[in-house]
């Protein structure tokens, strides 16, 4: 219970921001009313987010104490005000040629117009979330010096494909061009370019990573998250922001009010960094061993859903079921495993 005792006290402090809002704007019956939904958008965000977790859990446990504690206070900061409040305003800020403060002012006072500008870009950041997803799968996937693997020989042979060069970045680009079909002519241009851009910020982190380590000790790095390092912090970062930014979109099917998104958004972003302390801390992943993979193959299949929700609308409920899944699943599939070994 101690390692969600801070997410508690912050969602103490946050739902009181929310009762505080809706009174003002409406008395005691808005006041509930912003209360609940912040609760509903708070377990949205903990259900997509949850293979996230999992995946942060599974690079920090290796990480020394420094770069643990730098990711999970200045990333919280990040994950929380950055990703779930400030980049949606810089998206609409630079799409519509506006200042950060007018747009914050567009969003406290019109929040339907704000919503509409906002999800009017949804194809070309799904484009870039998806991609971005994507590679961090295949890399997973298509892995020949991984050992353990959940679907047997079928994924061994899969792994094998990881012999050959830039594998994952031509599966990923054929995707993209997959994707394009889904796109009038009109968006195929800035669709593309942010697909790509998802494609270059992946590879530019992992550059960073491997460069900085392979200097700083001069070994050769598989992995360039292993220990902590700035590249690895700017992965786990990027990793959040292609997961947080479809909630954030997804949310305004729930509400238009941006204070309340963000207060029920921020809740659920500072339970999965507890959980995320949770699954290191106890050894999580080491008892189920499938559960990395579980969140991986989610992580695969969000990234596949984004693309497809650049035309087509998928509810978030089904975005979050699918995930949940995954990790139940890979967590039977572990106790399986355990048992058949003591065996």
């Amino acid at each position: 219970m101690k390692h969600f005792r801070f997410s508690f006290i912050f969602s103490a402090v946050a739902l009181a921001c929310a009762a505080w809002w809706g009174y003002n704007g409406g008395g005691i019956s808005l006041a509930i009313s912003m209360v609940w939904l912040a609760l509903i958008l708070a377990v949205m965000e903990v259900s997509l987010s949850f293979d996230n977790a999992v995946v942060n859990a599974s690079i920090l446990k290796n990480w020394d104490k420094q770069w643990r504690a730098l990711f999970l206070t200045v990333g919280m900061l990040v994950a929380v005000f950055g990703m779930r409040l400030l980049f949606p305003l810089v998206i609409v800020a630079q799409t519509a040629d506006m200042g950060i403060l007018e747009v914050w002012t567009l969003a406290i006072h019109s929040p339907d117009e704000y919503s509409l500008k906002l999800s009017s870009h949804h194809a070309e950041v799904s484009a870039f979330g998806s991609m971005f997803l994507m590679l961090v799968f295949l890399n997973f996937l298509l892995d020949e010096e991984k050992e353990l693997h959940w679907l047997g020989k079928v994924e061994q042979k899969l792994g094998l494909l990881g012999k050959i060069n830039a594998i994952s970045i031509f599966i990923a680009l054929s995707a993209l061009m997959a994707g394009l079909t889904l796109v009038d002519d009109a968006h195929k241009l800035v669709v593309l370019t942010s697909g790509i851009w998802g494609i270059l910020i992946y590879t530019g982190v992992d550059i960073i990573g491997k460069v900085l380590e392979t200097e700083e000790k001069n070994v050769d790095v598989g992995d360039m998250v292993k220990k902590g390092s700035i590249g690895g912090f700017l992965y786990l970062e990027v990793l959040d922001a292609s997961f947080s930014f479809d909630g954030v979109i997804g949310a305004f099917a729930i509400t238009k009010d941006i204070v309340v998104i963000m207060i029920g958004l921020g809740i659920g972003a500072m339970f999965v960094r507890s959980l995320t302390i949770f699954l290191v801390e106890k050894g999580t992943l080491g008892e189920y061993i499938f559960l990395e993979h579980g969140a991986h193959y989610a992580i695969g299949a969000l990234s596949v859903i984004m693309l497809l929700s650049i035309k087509f609308h998928i509810p978030e409920v089904v975005t979050g079921f699918i995930g949940i899944a995954f990790i139940v699943i890979s967590m039977y599939s572990s106790v399986k495993y355990n048992k058949f070994k003591v065996k």
